[in-house]
Formats: structure tokens, C-alpha cells, sequence
């Protein structure tokens, strides 16, 4: 084992409900829905800490946990050596339904837990994202960094700004400013056309993230929330330093597969090894058969376990698990008819689900998904 994983724990924060993907996580969390090559989108922060062996994994659950957890067990367990790998589920380390109210709230509620652990530091993930990275090589960068505080970011386009935290930094990755999900943002200097996103990946010194946990749990005001207190107060306190991941991992591909446009485009990226974040491989002896995402026609994915009929038209569609599509059915051209019986995103993916092939079958159209025409005729089709 390296030596920058020596008294290492991660947290991986998998309690994401995922609404962003509408009726794909209407039965489980987001981390949990399948994926392009039949596996899960949490597989490729599995994969990481897999390679990376942290003395511990504790895995914060929330949302509809069921089947990441038996995912967890039946596929990853064993990659880790034996009680390394902990579920923490939100409504039983909280005592309360809802569970955790924040994503560093789950880390606070675990913090027992860490200490008998008796890290120096902790990284803490996200179960959601796309991405092949060396947690190793970011971790010795923090330890040499002399900041209690280390961020993963990568670089993306300035247009997308409202959907990630933004990160202004000096060229020596000093933090200076941390806005989350600006309406608007600065761009990189010299690249004006991409701004600094923060991945949610953080390295904490241990002494550190204890104290201001905390702290943070005695605050009436905070969200407790890693983003919208914890960071920023830490970039004001001038203690963050970024860790561009994309300067160390040439080639470096990261997404967050958060929306159903992004799910799509992922999908054809890594079905087209379009990307070298391959599909990541479960721990040896407990492999499983690779189930293809078909990419059929105009830029639509087909997801394992659909399957769709000679004949069938599709343009820039998502058919989930379960369905099966006649070869006289077509899809993705007439946004406004299909919005009246599928879930059409205003960039123009169209979601098919089986509940919602049925209603199309027997007539019975869904008009609240699209209220009149005009957002029919607003919305952006875009051709790869």
C-alpha cells in the first residue's frame, strides 16, 4: 500500500436521491441506477477506493438504499480487506426517518466511528459521478500542501456554472473564492470559455474536520452542507487548496451524470471509447457478465435490461430497464407528442420508462409534463 494511504478513512456520500433523473430513481437512489456496460453509477467511485485501500470505507446511505446496499455487499465487499467497508444508514445513525440533513451532517453523525479509526486524515466522496481518478496522488498533495483543506477540481464550460460550485484559485492552487451553483460566473483566466469546478472530492486533515463538524452541528443557521458551509467558510479562513486533477491525470475524464442529458451523453462517451474511464471491473472472483447499453440510431441509449424492436425509430431517447419497444414505435422527433406521453428535458433527451410505454400504448397522455406548446418549440435538439 502507498504511504500517502496510511491512516486514511473515506466517506463516500451515497444518500443521493437523484431527482435531477426523475423516474429512473423513483424506486432508488441515484448511486444505485444502472448504467452504461450493466454496471451501477456508483462502480466508479467503488473502482477508486478500491485502488486506493483506505484503512476504512464508511458509506453514508439515505435515500432508498436497498439496492446499493445489496450492490455494495454482493459486488465491492470483498475488494476491501475484511470490516473495512461500513453502511451507515441515515435513519439508523440518526434515530429519525429523514436521516441526515445534510451531506456533512453524514459525516458528523459518523464521527465516532472515524475517530476509532485513528486517521490523519479523511477524504470524503461522492457516489455519483463518473471518473477514473488516483485518490492516492491527490491525498499526497494534500499532505504537502500544509492546508487543512484539499479540493478536487476539473474544468467546465462557463455555460454550466449554475450546476457546480466555482472555484477561483492562484497559480499555486490557492483557494481565493468558492461560490455554489453561481447564476453566473468568472471564468479561468486565460480560458475564457471554461470556469473551476469544485468535484465534491475533498482531503481533510483529521483534527480539523472534527473540530469544524462540530462546530458546525451546534449551528442554528447552517444547512450543514459541504458546499454551502463548510467550504466556504474554509476558503474565507484562506485554508483550501485545490488539486486539479486533469494537471496530474492527463486525459482526465470526469462527469456528474446528475441529469438526464448528461446520463445520455455519458453513456455514448464511454459505449464510444470516447473517453479512457473505462468500465470499471468488480474485485476478482465475483465478476459479472457485462451487460451491453446499446447506442441505437440518433444518439439514444438503450440501458440493460430494455430492449428494443427492428423497425423502431429513436433520436437522442433514453429506454430505461424493463421496456420493450415495438418496431413501429419512434421517439425523439415530435418533442411536443412525445412530451404528452414521455418525459422530454428542455436540451430534447427523451426519457421512456415502462410505466410510461403502457400509457402510450393505451392512449392516455401526461400533459403536465409539457404545459402548452411554446416549450414544445423551445426546446434545443442538439446532434452529436
Amino acid at each position: 500500500m502507498p504511504n500517502s494511504t496510511k491512516n486514511v478513512v473515506a466517506v463516500m456520500l451515497a444518500g443521493g436521491q437523484g431527482s435531477r433523473l426523475h423516474e429512473l430513481t423513483a424506486d432508488t437512489c441515484k448511486p444505485a441506477v444502472s448504467f452504461a456496460g450493466g454496471r451501477r453509477i456508483v462502480d466508479w467511485t467503488m473502482d477508486n477506493l478500491v485502488r486506493t485501500q483506505p484503512d476504512k470505507v464508511f458509506v453514508a446511505t439515505q435515500y432508498r438504499p436497498a439496492a446499493l446496499i445489496d450492490h455494495l455487499n454482493t459486488h465491492w465487499r470483498q475488494g476491501f480487506t475484511s470490516g473495512t467497508l461500513t453502511i451507515c444508514e441515515g435513519a439508523t445513525v440518526t434515530g429519525r426517518p429523514e436521516g441526515y440533513v445534510g451531506t456533512a451532517d453524514a459525516v458528523t453523525r459518523n464521527l465516532d466511528q472515524i475517530a476509532a479509526a485513528a486517521p490523519d486524515v479523511v477524504l470524503v466522496v461522492a457516489a455519483d459521478h463518473v471518473y477514473r481518478m488516483d485518490y492516492a496522488a491527490m491525498i499526497a498533495a494534500h499532505r504537502a500542501s500544509n492546508r487543512p483543506v484539499t479540493v478536487a477540481v476539473d474544468r467546465v464550460p462557463v455555460e454550466m456554472a449554475h450546476s457546480f460550485g466555482v472555484i477561483e484559485a492562484d497559480a499555486m492552487g490557492r483557494v481565493d473564492a468558492f461560490v455554489e451553483k453561481p447564476l453566473c460566473a468568472k471564468p479561468m483566466v486565460g480560458d475564457p470559455a471554461h470556469i473551476m469546478a469544485s468535484m465534491g472530492i475533498y482531503v481533510f486533515d483529521w483534527p480539523w474536520l472534527r473540530d469544524t463538524l462540530m462546530r458546525d452541528s451546534s449551528d442554528a443557521r447552517s444547512a450543514h452542507d459541504f458546499g454551502h458551509d463548510i467550504l466556504p467558510e474554509a476558503v474565507r479562513s484562506d485554508l483550501v487548496q485545490a488539486y486539479d486533477v486533469a494537471a496530474h491525470e492527463p486525459g482526465f475524464y470526469w462527469r456528474d451524470v446528475g441529469t438526464l442529458d448528461a446520463l445520455r451523453q455519458t453513456c455514448i462517451d464511454l459505449m464510444d471509447k470516447m473517453s479512457p474511464c473505462l468500465n470499471p471491473a468488480y474485485p476478482a472472483g465475483n465478476s459479472l457478465t457485462d451487460q451491453p447499453t446499446l447506442i441505437v440510431q440518433q444518439n439514444s441509449v438503450v440501458l440493460p435490461g430494455a430492449m428494443v424492436s427492428r423497425g423502431a425509430r429513436l433520436r437522442n431517447t433514453i429506454v430505461a430497464p424493463g421496456c420493450v419497444v415495438p418496431g413501429t414505435f419512434e421517439a425523439g422527433y415530435d418533442l411536443e407528442h412525445d412530451a404528452t406521453h414521455f418525459r422530454v428535458t428542455p436540451e430534447g433527451t427523451v426519457l421512456i420508462t415502462p410505466t410510461m410505454l403502457a400509457r402510450h400504448s393505451a392512449g392516455i397522455m401526461r400533459p403536465h409534463l409539457m404545459p402548452n406548446a411554446a416549450h414544445a418549440a423551445s426546446l434545443k435538439v442538439t446532434h452529436r
